[in-house]
């Protein structure tokens, strides 16, 4: 198949745009790939591990000759990439993205585009707690959701080709409004993260000895918390006040219902406790039977650790 692209630049290349990264260079879907990272290891380490062709030593080389642009930042960066990109654009350039919030991308990103880029918004649901272009893997992305918020605007020939991108990860694909995106993440992503980041936390407010004791005696349960609470912080600080509207309504929603377990903690209410208990591990099963537990990806992330230690 001819390369769909003759350039492709990534802005941001850690985990993310790296792995996908990866997935262009197997596939050959680009002439040649281009990466500006404000982050200089991570530009280095990307070219010199053969994820990249080039580097750009800024926005401007790095995006004036890209016939398709990825922006994998943290999300609070769109407005000014998009502000000092604009000028200097080819006509006919795609723009994507791969944040985890859309709503505010849009409204940001889209009115300071020319009318001749195409802005295609999306959102692939993959990802570890890892960092960096040397944590990438192209079978990150392998049977996982990839969902498009496209505009009113936004040109179904750059969708498509877009598309195909993330079809050759291995992902599905599938689209919906951005609202509603930005809601289902709130509960299945943003909210977990918020969780687990006040769980770790509340336990660094132990004293000393009592801290030390945790850490030794984790269970599964707290290790996986920390696992969630070890993500990228300026990334998840900026996706909850990106989306804060979404996560304050599932948030007091789930506050509601630690009062109720509360309540049946106190009240010895073990019916109202095993009714939640089966209920919850029935939604456990469901992921496990629809897929999207992975644990090719864990196997693939702790091999690569295990080397890198």
């Amino acid at each position: 198949m001819p390369a769909l692209f003759n350039q492709i630049t990534f802005i941001g290349i850690g985990l993310i745009g790296s792995s996908i990264a990866r997935v262009i260079k197997q596939n050959k879907l680009t002439d040649k790939l281009v990466a500006f990272d404000t982050n200089t290891h991570n530009n280095n380490m990307a070219l010199e591990l053969g994820i990249i062709d080039e580097k750009a030593d800024n926005l401007i080389d790095a995006v004036k000759d890209a016939d398709l642009i990825m922006i994998c930042t943290p999300v609070k960066t769109y407005k000014n990439i998009a502000t000092a990109i604009a000028p200097h654009l080819k006509e006919g350039v795609i723009i994507s993205d791969v944040g985890s919030v859309k709503s505010s991308v849009i409204k940001e990103i889209e009115p300071l585009l020319p009318p001749t880029a195409h802005f295609v918004p999306g959102h692939p649901i993959a990802g570890t707690e890892k960092s960096g272009p040397e944590s990438g893997f192209a079978e990150l992305f392998t049977g996982r959701w990839f969902i498009f918020t496209p505009t009113k605007n936004t040109s179904l020939e750059a969708l498509d080709k877009v598309s195909k991108i993330w079809e050759s990860a291995g992902m599905q694909i599938t689209k919906m409004p951005a609202e509603h995106h930005d809601k289902i993440m709130a509960a299945v992503s943003h909210l977990p993260h918020l969780i687990a980041y006040t769980i770790v936390g509340t336990a660094d407010d132990l004293r000393d000895e009592e801290l030390s004791e945790v850490i030794k005696y984790s269970a599964g349960g707290f290790r996986d918390f920390t696992r969630i609470a070890g993500s990228d912080p300026i990334m998840w600080r900026d996706i909850f006040l990106s989306n804060k509207d979404a996560i304050l309504e599932v948030l007091q929603r789930f506050n509601e219902d630690l009062i109720a377990l509360q309540r049946a903690i106190r009240w010895d209410d073990g019916e109202t406790l095993e009714k939640l208990f089966t209920r919850t591990r029935k939604i456990r099963k469901e992921i496990i039977d629809a897929g999207q537990h992975q644990p090719e990806n864990e196997k693939i992330l702790l091999s690569q650790q295990t080397k890198k230690d």
